[in-house]
């Protein structure tokens, strides 16, 4: 089921509303308090673009393994926009690039049981016909500046959860390792060589190696030692940019 708001708070607030079950969507053409990872705000032109929740209740995996529905939810992303011709990229933990431009934003909220996922909330901003963008907005781009015409976005939204749907009973399936692979084999600058910085400021060279099963991002250092980071514990410094842009 897929509600449609002209204008809400936030969808993913929206979302944890008893209501909604596995499955089911909210999407809003505008939200008052969007928000990105990081407590960041995501910028979205009324009628533009794709901004919406999808409830699921993975209570079939466990806490420890959390990561997969990031990495189903930015594969199935990856899938829409091929779909189109639009090459993607996925920067961990689950941004989605065409070439060096974010083009799609994910929040995921989870509420636990003892020892299981009980709920997820997966809010998405994805841009597909705003061709300008604020001057604050470091690297954005969308579905139309990549291809040079619009698209129908409930046409991409049902597309997307097609592909999320398959890769979700893939997960449920228990084919865990093969999501882990796929994931790996997508990510942005997967065995290149480039600059990441501390939250310090300090910068150093390193090498994407993969991802644990637990999220952290492996990267090899000049001295050839693999250390893994934690959401939040490094800086990826974007290429041919001024301003860096924070792994999220």
């Amino acid at each position: 089921m897929i509600t449609y708001k002209r204008q809400t708070t936030s969808t993913n607030d929206d979302a944890r509303n008893g209501q909604y079950g596995e499955m089911d969507v909210i999407w809003a053409e505008e939200q008052t308090a969007g928000r990105g990872q990081r407590g960041n705000s995501w910028h979205s032109t009324e009628g533009e673009n794709l901004t919406f929740s999808v409830v699921l209740h993975p209570t079939f995996l466990p806490i420890v393994e959390q990561f997969l529905l990031s990495e189903v939810v930015a594969l199935a992303l990856v899938d829409t926009l091929g779909d189109y011709d639009i090459a993607c990229r996925i920067k961990w933990t689950n941004d989605i690039y065409a070439g060096d431009n974010k083009i799609t934003g994910v929040l995921i909220e989870h509420s636990l049981a003892p020892d299981h996922i009980a709920r997820t909330i997966v809010g998405i901003g994805l841009n597909v016909n705003q061709i300008t963008f604020p001057d604050y907005l470091p690297n954005p781009t969308s579905m139309a500046v990549e291809r040079g015409i619009m698209f129908d976005r409930q046409e991409v939204l049902e597309r997307f959860l097609r592909h999320l749907d398959k890769l979700y009973a893939l997960l449920r399936a228990g084919q865990k390792r093969h999501i882990e692979e796929l994931y790996r084999r997508t990510m942005y600058h997967l065995d290149e060589r480039h600059t990441y910085a501390y939250p310090s400021g300090e910068r150093f060279e390193a090498t994407i190696r993969g991802v644990r099963p637990s999220g952290e991002l492996r990267l090899e250092h000049a001295d050839g030692t693999i250390r893994e980071y934690a959401f939040k514990e490094v800086e990826f410094v974007l290429p041919q940019k001024i301003k860096s842009n924070i792994i999220k």
